[in-house]
């Protein structure tokens, strides 16, 4: 809840009204950026880098239970689902303690018989907008690969969870000490001024593409770095000789984990026709068996929807879906209360590929299901979105998967997998999905200044 002044958080299990959070004085966004523009982080050794970042994954390892209740009082992720999104915070810190030695190193070159040399080197302050969805792992994602790479960091996260933006900074402080990773609650008009800044080199964002398209011109109109992860409407392929009952099972699993409120789950899913009966079939008890209820409970694997507003778009979704022909394949039922924001988990089959729920994202527990007649249709449908962030192919036949893979517009495409991020490979999206790559090597880099040095043979 917003006013002139600052920001409420509320439970979204309960409507309760958690705490109030004032919004940044001029006199202390000032202070925060000169703070990060001033910090001799960028001038670190690359062993204080790394005995920063693994101090960083002990200090999330020692407060796992604290920091996951906070993510569930917040924005409604069952606990368990909370405690999986600070360990994937640790494994990620551990990665790039272990791997940012040979990620930073120089790499040189013989050329004719010249000296060249790329060195990794920070831009700056870095400007991270960031969502509520994952209020520990977006931050962990966008901006650990920028400070890894040099760079200080300004955190303008979103409303709804500023209690965890707060434990943020209070972690990134114990373990890296002060101006490294600093937040500021901001309303929207004065996050684009900061964006402005001159002592911002570097802008990232994650949520909704109309937003991003604003935060993009305004980087773009000040000349400056810009990297945006804009949400998608990612298929889920299967194909006729795909298992079905495993199809089935992840395709239930990745529409609602994270209470259905994730980039990269599986929105749309899209069936050969061969296989549309079985797999409706095997389909429908997963769903059916989903338990829908009080997040800090850890028999519930559906918590609410973050906020109502949310829930409102998803039902006007919905509710378009089926006046248009669509019928609700399975649901599961969620609390009937007036307290909380709830939304009862569904898929529905669209026959349409100009449904709304195939068109635009559906960012909650709420899928679509359509058939195909052949590999191509498939193909032509699943490339049919403004969307292009990830995507998954289900197939027994492995080259065949490869073909229909490497056909697909996507950042990402898994194989008889969920869609899932990992701090091994890159993570992004492109059409309307944003670009730029966050994590691995890749996320370093992303951030960085590849500064090329040629020097004259025999002056080295």
């Amino acid at each position: 809840m917003n006013s002139a002044d600052g920001v409420t958080t509320v439970n979204p299990a309960t409507g309760d009204r958690l705490a109030f959070h004032p919004y940044a004085s001029p006199d202390r966004i000032d202070l925060v950026l000169a703070t990060a523009a001033a910090s001799r982080w960028s001038s670190s050794e690359v062993e204080e880098r790394v005995a920063a970042i693994t101090e960083l994954g002990i200090a999330l390892a020692q407060r796992r239970e604290e920091l996951a209740g906070l993510i569930t009082q917040e924005m409604g992720k069952p606990i368990r689902q909370a405690r999986a999104e600070i360990d994937k915070c640790v494994t990620t810190c551990r990665y790039y303690a272990a791997e940012l030695p040979g990620i930073l190193e120089v790499e040189t070159f013989v050329l004719e018989d010249d000296t060249a040399m790329v060195r990794v080197l920070p831009l700056g302050v870095v400007f991270g907008i960031l969502p509520w969805n994952y209020p520990w792992w977006q931050v962990i994602r966008a901006m650990l690969p920028a400070i890894a790479a040099g760079n200080t960091v300004v955190v303008k996260h979103a409303d709804s969870v500023t209690g965890n933006a707060v434990a943020i900074e209070q972690v990134f402080r114990q373990a890296f000490g002060a101006g490294v990773l600093q937040t500021l609650v901001l309303d929207g008009a004065t996050a684009s001024n900061v964006i402005a800044d001159p002592r911002v080199a570097a802008v990232t964002f994650t949520g909704s593409d109309r937003v991003g398209a604003l935060v993009a011109a305004r980087a773009g109109a000040a000349v400056k770095k810009c990297v945006l992860e804009l949400g998608g409407s990612d298929p889920f392929i299967v194909l006729q000789d795909a298992d079905i009952a495993d199809a089935a099972d992840a395709a239930v699993r990745s529409r609602f984990l994270n209470n259905g409120q994730s980039c990269v789950a599986a929105k749309r899913i899209l069936v050969h026709r061969a296989v549309r009966d079985e797999f409706v079939d095997a389909l429908i008890p997963h769903v059916a068996a989903l338990d829908v209820g009080d997040p800090t409970d850890e028999r519930f694997s559906i918590g609410p929807i973050a906020r109502a507003d949310l829930r409102d778009t998803l039902r006007e979704q919905r509710d378009q879906a089926l006046a248009a022909g669509g019928r609700v394949l399975a649901e599961a039922p969620a609390p009937d209360t007036d307290r909380g924001v709830w939304f009862a988990p569904s898929i529905v089959e669209v026959d349409s590929g100009d449904s709304t729920i195939l068109a635009d994202e559906t960012f909650g527990p709420l899928g679509a299901l359509t058939v195909c007649a052949g590999d191509d249709e498939l193909i032509a449908l699943a490339n049919s979105s403004r969307y292009g962030l990830s995507s998954s192919v289900w197939s027994a036949d492995g080259e065949r998967a490869a073909a229909v893979a490497r056909r697909l517009q996507t950042g990402a495409v898994f194989v008889n997998m969920l869609s899932a991020t990992d701090p091994r490979l890159p993570t992004g999206g492109v059409k309307a999905s944003g670009y730029g790559r966050e994590l691995g090597r890749w996320g370093v880099h992303e951030l960085a200044n590849l500064q090329a040095v040629r020097i004259r043979a025999g002056e080295a």
